[in-house]
């Protein structure tokens, strides 16, 4: 009985022990959350990179030139030998014309050389007949002088007057024969000039690429007759239409915002969405003048296609380079403070307690921005609702990884070729 006794009473002070150390237990929990550590806060860490700003536009690509091939003569086509799609070379002949009243005037300007010819021969005969003559009258005038002036009274002065007077007149016989030789040489240069004139109009039927590039339109076929390209009307159709494709123009509206940042020769990154590929371009020229309706400067980039693989009014994505800084200091955005005129950042010392510093803003992207005083490369920086934390404050750090560099677009409008397939075309 007793034994008994002794168990119960053993048993009933080792659960009493078990409630007095569960109950300390919970004492001490209770303690230690009445007791909490200093709050947490999402910090970022202050590193180098780069940020650049670009600006998205959208453009349709033309050829660098595109030009209305006319003959300078009226014909019928004989051949034409192009079509559309060929790739041709300066020079090359694109279309032979046919025009028979020039092989008629070409055999008559060859005739007017050959008259002009037979004309200098006799006028050059006539120069030779008139010299001759005028040194035989002017011979006899001379010895006619020198006797009279030897023996005066031995010859008559009436002879010497007609011997003096048939010299001058042989004189101007000359000058008239030399003349008439002048005027035969020029009319043979009239002649050759105008067989030259014709042989060109009679060369103008051979009709030719006037620079390297690709037919993009055939406006005539074999037999058809064609008008010359000098007149000024403009019903005059051409016989192809020529585009010189081996560099594409990208026209692009920069709105007046970023106009400041467009320079000849800055390097343009040009997507082409139907091709999956990129290129690069060139700003080349741009005209200096804003669109009264749409606000925008109208910018050209040319675009190298020597293996025309870019067709004439492909869309295209293009990135403008605006503004950009290598090697700085960086924090995300979300980290700067607007304090009246001051930007503020709340930065994290090494025991972990807050203190609101005053920074310089270079650069600023949609995600990161550029310090240029204030911070150090390794400050770590809060980056969200800094107003709960006071300065000298003491918190928990959370580091929150960052990029140190971006790329940041500034939209001026891009084609998106899905959603345009998909939703049946751009609006």
């Amino acid at each position: 009985m007793r034994k008994r006794l002794w168990i119960v009473i053993s048993v009933l002070v080792v659960a009493l022990a078990v409630v007095i150390v569960t109950w300390r237990g919970h004492r001490r929990s209770a303690t230690v959350e009445a007791a909490p550590g200093p709050p947490a806060a999402q910090v970022a860490i202050v590193q180098r990179g780069n940020i650049d700003q670009v600006l998205s536009l959208a453009g349709q690509f033309q050829p660098w030139q595109t030009v209305d091939v006319h003959p300078k003569v009226s014909g019928f086509i004989r051949h034409i030998y192009v079509d559309i799609g060929d790739r041709v070379r300066q020079g090359q002949t694109l279309a032979v014309l046919e025009v028979p009243e020039l092989k008629a005037q070409l055999s008559g300007t060859v005739s007017e050389v050959a008259r002009s010819s037979d004309e200098i021969v006799r006028a050059q005969h006539e120069v030779k007949r008139a010299e001759s003559t005028h040194s035989a009258l002017h011979a006899d005038y001379d010895r006619l002088l020198q006797t009279s002036q030897a023996q005066p009274g031995l010859v008559a002065q009436q002879e010497l007057d007609d011997a003096q007077a048939k010299d001058l007149s042989s004189a101007a016989e000359v000058d008239a024969a030399k003349a008439a030789l002048a005027s035969a040489q020029q009319g043979m240069e009239v002649s050759k000039a105008d067989n030259e004139r014709v042989s060109a109009i009679e060369d103008y039927t051979n009709v030719v690429a006037p620079l390297d590039g690709v037919i993009i339109w055939r406006y005539a076929d074999t037999g058809a007759l064609i008008q010359s390209g000098v007149s000024s009307n403009n019903q005059d159709l051409p016989i192809v239409k020529l585009a010189q494709s081996g560099v594409m123009r990208l026209r692009l509206p920069v709105p007046e915002s970023y106009v400041r940042y467009v320079h000849l020769g800055d390097t343009v990154q040009v997507r082409v969405d139907s091709l999956g590929r990129s290129f690069n371009g060139t700003v080349e020229r741009f005209t200096r003048e804003l669109n009264f309706e749409t606000r925008t400067m109208e910018t050209e980039v040319d675009v190298d296609n020597k293996d025309l693989t870019i067709d004439s009014g492909m869309y295209a994505n293009a990135l403008l380079r605006l503004n950009h800084a290598d090697n700085v200091l960086t924090i995300p955005v979300g980290a700067i403070v607007l304090h009246g005129n001051q930007n503020q950042v709340y930065v994290l010392d090494s025991d972990g307690r807050v203190h609101i510093r005053s920074v310089q803003i270079g650069i600023r992207g949609n995600q990161l921005a550029e310090i240029q005083s204030g911070l150090s490369p390794g400050d770590r920086v809060i980056l969200a609702a800094q107003a709960k934390y006071a300065e000298n404050e003491a918190v928990t750090p959370v580091v929150e990884k960052s990029p140190a560099s971006e790329t940041a677009p500034q939209s001026g409008g891009m084609i998106d070729m899905n959603a345009e397939s998909a939703g049946g075309g751009a609006q």
